[in-house]
């Protein structure tokens, strides 16, 4: 018999929608979102990587993807299917944002 646990994982991709791609609002959206679950969260710009901890703020910035960019997102441990589908349906929904939105408009 074996005792080792059974360890969960997911994964799956999504393309930015938003106008201006992985910026600062959608960052904090994203790294708000897998801090809910217990598993870890990963994202990352090819399958291959880097990956990168989707529960830091700063690392999710730095990977700086433009509109259109495909994130891979994965995870692993108890929740890890419900933390995929989370943080792809944020990706795909464009973070709350107006996909058709120019970014970059000045007010002054």
């Amino acid at each position: 018999m074996n005792d080792l646990p059974a360890i969960n994982t997911a994964q799956g991709e999504a393309r930015l929608v938003n106008a201006v791609g992985l910026h600062a609002r959608p960052s904090v959206k994203l790294t708000q979102a897998a801090k809910a679950f217990a598993c870890r969260v990963e994202i990352a710009l090819a399958a291959e990587g880097p990956w990168v901890d989707a529960k830091s703020p700063v690392k999710v910035m730095r990977v700086r993807a433009p509109r259109g960019a495909v994130l891979h997102v994965r995870s692993t441990g108890a929740d890890a299917g419900a933390a995929a589908q989370a943080i792809l349906a944020l990706i795909r929904d464009g973070f709350g944002e107006d996909a058709r939105r120019c970014g970059g408009t000045s007010h002054g």
